[in-house]
């Protein structure tokens, strides 16, 4: 499962100080609770988009998707598919460009 391949990536984002925040889409609180549990994806925000309103509102074409999104709410930054180890870099760099 490409989420469960990149929790690993938000991880690292997650302990070089960047707030990860994630919306589990088309998934119920338990399905949600077993990804944390079993990849131990660490999050400072999470969210349940069961009908999928807020996937359709950001207009993603799948999961996942990584956004960098400002202090005022302004997506910054898009990145389809899921974050392999050298994408990174590039998702911290536009964070800091970001803040």
């Amino acid at each position: 499962m490409p989420c469960r391949a990149e929790a690993a990536q938000l991880a690292k984002l997650h302990a070089a100080g960047i707030a990860v925040a994630g919306i589990a889409v088309r998934d119920t609180p338990a399905d949600a609770a077993a990804f944390v549990a079993a990849t131990g994806a660490r999050f400072d925000h999470a969210g349940l988009d069961p009908h999928e309103r807020t996937q359709t509102a950001l207009g993603t074409s799948g999961i996942p998707e990584t956004f960098v999104v400002d202090g005022s709410g302004i997506v910054r930054a898009h990145f389809r598919g899921s974050l392999h180890p050298d994408a990174v870099a590039r998702v911290a760099a536009a964070a800091a460009a970001a803040r």
